[in-house]
């Protein structure tokens, strides 16, 4: 993964979501360890499968699903047709369960598969995940869940439902699964930094193609443009940095509770509203400090996605591109983060793979990811109202941000 230029995903849009996602009974908090992911799963049937954005990460992604052998392609579906029919012809989809348009996904969805896989901006994660999963589907989808709060209480109130109706909810973070900064986690649960008192994440990238707006706003939905557009793509410190905040979530097992911070757009000739510059600074229930910075620009800058924290009797770095570390009075332990972006992706459609097969519908990573995603935009709405905000006032808001949708195909 090149921080300076990298492919995420087209999207293929949805229409709005019903409310009534039980936010006042959140899903568990917890910090466990993932489940063991196995290096060669054995491959004992396929997974039909079908697959909503298809390009950039979308078409990338689905190569690792092809390669592991135990998916089948039934549908594709993307909201242009030739990015429909280039995945297609790439895993030999029957044209006849190729879709495009607005309302491609309810067509996937229909198609007769057992899975999906959803690639598209957070925007419209919420609607696709509800739909796919009262149709009694397994979810694989890609971060953030969602661009706004009420967004990810949606998502929270799908993944619940999918555990009830016995169904596998899957959210696509690296991180996690890197081998080096599992061993640093555990060692840090085992009480290896003592108590910990503060946390410093930082996202750096480089900046985002942001052309003018257009009569519509179909010429936002390619190239990654549309991480410009805070409705879309949950803005910078949600869409990139969250991979860094992600990480202070699972080590801690909570979402902080308060966030105020500054941000800034800082790109040259911006169009769309997202901030490119943020600092902010969270606080948890327990009192842990956590230091957020972020910032993408075109400045030479090496990306960087890190999670630094601050014991009593030591200190930790849980990285994307770098080392894993700890080092404590009584203990160093340092190791390599290799090719994560592509080994972490394949290790979690190995773990999706194995959950299906085996019937395992705890769905971990899907409170986790809703806490995080919750975590950036806190931080982020806090960093533009330039105030103190906690997450108790955000999810009472349960703000929903709408996306112009007129003039599209549907």
């Amino acid at each position: 993964m090149d921080p300076m230029n990298f492919n995420r995903r087209k999207f293929l849009a949805a229409t709005p979501l019903a409310a009534g996602a039980m936010w006042l009974n959140p899903l568990p908090l917890r910090a466990a360890q993932p489940a063991a992911v196995p290096t060669a799963p054995a491959i004992t049937r396929k997974i039909k499968i079908g697959q909503v954005g298809c390009g950039g990460r979308g078409s990338w992604i689905s190569k690792l699903f092809a390669k592991h052998g135990g998916y089948e392609y039934h549908a594709i579906g993307d909201y242009f047709p030739e990015t429909a029919n280039e995945c297609g012809d790439l895993h030999g989809v029957d044209k006849a369960r190729r879709f495009s348009g607005l309302s491609a996904y309810k067509r996937v969805i229909e198609s007769g598969i057992e899975a999906i896989v959803l690639e598209t901006p957070p925007y419209f994660f919420p609607e696709h995940a509800r739909a796919a999963v009262e149709a009694g589907l397994h979810v694989y989808m890609a971060k953030p869940v969602a661009a706004d709060a009420w967004g990810c209480l949606e998502i929270e109130a799908a993944a619940r439902l999918a555990t009830q109706k016995g169904k596998c909810f899957l959210v696509d973070y690296q991180m996690v699964t890197d081998p080096g900064n599992l061993e640093v986690y555990n060692r840090i649960r085992a009480g290896g930094l003592g108590k910990i008192s503060q946390m410093q994440t930082v996202g750096t990238c480089g900046i985002f193609p942001d052309p003018k707006f257009e009569s519509t706003i179909e010429n936002r939905l390619n190239h990654l443009i549309w991480v410009n557009d805070i409705a879309i793509g949950c803005d910078y410190i949600g869409n990139f940095d969250i991979h860094a905040i992600d990480m202070a979530i699972w080590v801690t097992g909570q979402r902080p509770a308060t966030a105020q911070g500054v941000s800034r757009i800082c790109r040259p000739d911006p169009h769309g509203d997202a901030h490119d510059a943020c600092s902010v600074v969270f606080e948890y229930a327990d009192g842990t400090v956590h230091n957020h910075f972020g910032s993408a620009a075109k400045n030479q800058v090496k990306g960087m996605l890190d999670c630094t924290l601050h014991g009593t009797s030591g200190h930790a770095i849980l990285s994307y591109w770098g080392k894993a570390t700890l080092k404590s009075f009584d203990d160093v332990y340092a190791a390599e983060v290799v090719n994560l972006y592509e080994a972490g992706a394949a290790r979690n459609i190995a773990t999706f793979y194995q959950n299906v097969l085996e019937s395992k519908y705890t769905n971990e990573t899907a409170q986790r990811a809703v806490d995080g995603a919750l975590a950036c935009i806190l931080g982020r709405e806090a960093a533009a109202r330039k105030t103190r905000l906690t997450m108790t006032e955000l999810l009472r808001e349960k703000q929903r941000l709408e996306v112009n949708l007129k003039g599209l195909k549907v």
